[in-house]
């Protein structure tokens, strides 16, 4: 989309993208940020983009899962205020830095994927991501695009940006390098390739979790060596689990994934405690002075809210009231889900470790016994241990959000 161009009557010759003046598109990408370095890169660049030459903002993601949750949407969000005013986003499908696996925050080497899960998770990406970016305006690329094609002596060029004392600066190399855990000299490469990403889609911003601070240092040191300007990062803080405690992520399970149902959503977003709540508005939706009132005077209703915007993003208004008239049936009148899913056991029954697996409730075997072990599952009522054989018809509760209905 062209920049247009108006001239503001309180600073006479500002040009104004989009009805903004330079100082109001630097508070827009600050707002928010934990971080933003350096300020007079950003500078120079914002200006640049109100001359009528948009910023590019890369954002990368390795689908090592299929699924992304509201942590990420906390940059997708800050990606969409910025689109919205012109700025152009690279999404980038890490397909080929998703087979080494990010370092970041692991205590351990990732262990490796094949291609083809890669590919598959890439492809729920694709569909994910267009829920918060406009599809017409995003740029998606996969960096097998560029880094398969990189020759040996390609590789070399780029290892030569960094030294292997400044890698061992990044605290997780460090922890385990002082613990005597191997890290292994693919792990050295992936910042370097992640970088070069930087490099070939030609990033003026790169927009991510704080956790990512180091890969996206990283980034400007390859496109300084490669003779191009270097990228300003933008870091956003990380979005808390529902444990309260780490971030959000599918391995904590503690996880709320951006394409699950209105009722899961809204239940799991009741579940958070009440100190987590100006965490969650503030980077999901907005933590106003009416906002922090209620969360002082009804915390209930404030959950409610919170829980009631934050599904009307991804599901719409509609299912978001249907989502809360449900919890409440199902929590504060102690009544069954209008919709449940059925299942039809064999004659002979069938044992419950078998039934949860069988049934989707848990996604391994040793998922449905530590359901099993923790008092979590339920028939009609009377609690389940493994081992028991579940033959008769009923409604089997997993939790306090899930339920089949069992029949012959």
């Amino acid at each position: 989309m062209p920049a247009q161009r108006i001239t503001s009557n309180k600073e006479p010759g500002a040009i104004i993208i989009f009805g903004m003046t330079l100082d109001e598109l630097l508070a827009l990408v600050r707002a928010r940020t934990h971080e933003v370095l350096p300020e007079e890169d950003l500078v120079k660049k914002a200006k640049r983009h109100l001359s009528g030459k948009p910023m590019r903002i890369k954002l990368g993601c390795d689908p090592t899962r299929p699924d992304l949750h509201l942590g990420h949407y906390v940059v997708l969000r800050k990606l969409k205020e910025l689109q919205d005013v012109g700025a152009e986003i690279v999404f980038i499908v890490g397909d080929f830095t998703g087979m080494i696996g990010d370092p970041s925050e692991q205590s351990e080497t990732r262990p490796r994927l094949s291609r083809e899960q890669i590919d598959e998770n890439a492809r729920t990406y694709f569909q994910q991501v267009y829920r918060v970016l406009d599809q017409d305006k995003t740029e998606v690329r996969g960096n097998a695009e560029w880094l398969a094609k990189l020759s040996a002596a390609d590789v070399i060029e780029l290892a030569s940006c960094y030294t292997v004392a400044r890698m061992l600066e990044r605290d997780d190399y460090e922890k385990r390098f002082k613990a005597g855990v191997p890290i292994y000299i693919h792990e050295f490469l992936y910042p370097l390739y992640q970088g070069y990403d930087s490099f070939a889609i030609k990033a003026d911003i790169e927009a991510g979790g704080t956790d990512q601070k180091f890969n996206f240092l990283v980034g400007r040191a390859v496109q300084e060596h490669f003779g191009m300007e270097p990228q300003v990062i933008l870091t956003m803080p990380l979005l808390r689990g529902t444990d309260g405690v780490r971030k959000m992520s599918k391995s904590w399970d503690n996880y709320i994934g951006i394409t699950e149902s209105p009722r899961d959503m809204f239940g799991k977003l009741m579940s958070i405690s009440d100190e987590l709540m100006p965490e969650y508005y503030t980077l999901l939706l907005d933590l106003t002075s009416e906002v922090k009132k209620l969360i002082r005077d009804d915390p209930r209703e404030a959950k409610a809210r919170l829980a009631r915007d934050t599904v009307a993003i991804f599901h719409g208004r509609a299912e978001a009231k249907r989502a809360e008239e449900e919890f409440n049936k199902v929590f504060r009148e102690g009544g069954l889900p209008d919709d449940m899913p059925e299942f039809k056991l064999p004659e002979a029954g069938l044992e419950v470790v078998e039934l949860l697996v069988r049934s989707g409730l848990a996604s391994s075997k040793s998922e449905a016994r530590r359901l099993l072990d923790g008092g979590g599952v339920s028939l009609e009522g009377a609690r389940l241990s493994v081992g028991d054989v579940v033959s008769r018809p009923g409604i089997l509760r997993v939790g306090k959000r899930r339920f089949l209905r069992l029949r012959n």
